[in-house]
C-alpha cells in the first residue's frame, strides 16, 4: 500500500511538506516561498477562555484570540501546529478577526523549515533559554 503524501499547499498554493525537525516533526517549504505572503491559517476550534483553562495538563496548541476566546491549534488537520519556534523566525503569526494567519518574512527556500516566534508567554512556560533547539540559540550556546 503506498504512503500517503505529507505535502499539502496552502489556500495560496504554496507547497510545503511535514518532516522530521530538531525538535520533532516540522514544516519545510518544498518550493521557494516569497517575502510576506501569507503562508497557511493556523487552525482548529474556537473555544472560551474558560474551556482552554479545563483543559488538563499543559496544552501546547492554544492561541489567545481574545480576552473571552481561544483557538485549539490541536486537530492533526492544523498544519500549522507543526511550524515550531525560532528566536530568529522566517515567517510571523497575526490575527485577522477570529483567524490566525502565518506569513513569510523573508524568501524561504526548499527544504528550509517554516518557522515563527512562540511568542515570550508560551517560550517561558514551554521552551525556556536553555532548552531552547532553535540555530540562534544553539550557536550561542556552542559560542560559550
Amino acid at each position: 500500500m503506498p504512503r500517503p503524501s505529507l505535502s499539502k499547499p496552502n489556500v495560496n498554493g504554496y507547497p510545503f511538506r511535514i518532516g522530521r525537525a530538531r525538535t520533532g516533526m516540522g514544516l519545510f517549504a518544498t518550493e521557494v516561498i516569497p517575502k510576506h505572503v501569507r503562508i497557511f491559517e493556523y487552525t482548529g476550534n474556537i473555544i472560551t477562555n474558560a474551556e482552554a483553562d479545563a483543559i488538563p495538563g499543559k496544552p501546547r496548541y492554544l492561541y489567545n484570540l481574545s480576552r473571552t476566546h481561544t483557538l485549539d491549534g490541536s486537530p492533526r488537520s492544523n498544519i500549522g501546529r507543526y511550524a515550531n519556534h525560532s528566536c530568529k523566525p522566517n515567517a510571523i503569526i497575526y490575527v485577522y478577526g477570529q483567524r490566525i494567519y502565518v506569513k513569510s518574512l523573508r524568501e524561504i527556500q526548499p527544504g528550509e523549515e517554516i518557522t515563527y516566534d512562540y511568542g515570550k508567554e508560551y517560550f517561558d512556560a514551554f521552551i525556556g533559554k536553555e532548552n531552547c533547539l532553535c540555530p540562534k540559540c544553539t550557536a550561542r550556546r556552542a559560542k560559550g
